[in-house]
């Protein structure tokens, strides 16, 4: 599969994740947040860019559901919940949010 993005051609595996974590940028991530249904906000792209920060400066780490619940909590200075991230992406917020984010696919079951 493939992506056009900018007059670029990005290719994804069946699932929609980049093959390739360089060809990421917000312009891709816009457009795979749309192909999900997912309109991306401020608290939206600061998990997207938690993620990525993991992911990139952790040696491909992928954090799970409460790492990011602690993450976004300290970020936004206040206390929130597994569900407030579900509200942004309801695919999971670690998958979801990780396929917008340009990382590949995690194979976690994911949650606590």
């Amino acid at each position: 599969m493939t992506l056009e993005v900018n007059g670029t051609t990005i290719e994804t595996n069946e699932k929609g994740y980049l093959e390739d974590i360089q060809d990421w940028s917000e312009d891709v991530a816009k457009l795979i947040a749309a192909d999900e249904e997912v309109e991306l906000t401020d608290k939206h792209w600061d998990l997207i860019n938690f993620l990525r920060e993991e992911f990139i400066e952790n040696r491909g780490t992928q954090p799970n559901t409460r790492a990011i619940v602690k993450a976004m909590s300290a970020a936004w200075g206040e206390k929130i919940k597994q569900g407030d991230l579900y509200e942004l992406f309801p695919g999971d917020p670690s998958k979801q949010g990780g396929k917008i984010a340009g990382l590949p696919e995690s194979k976690r079951k994911g949650g606590y």
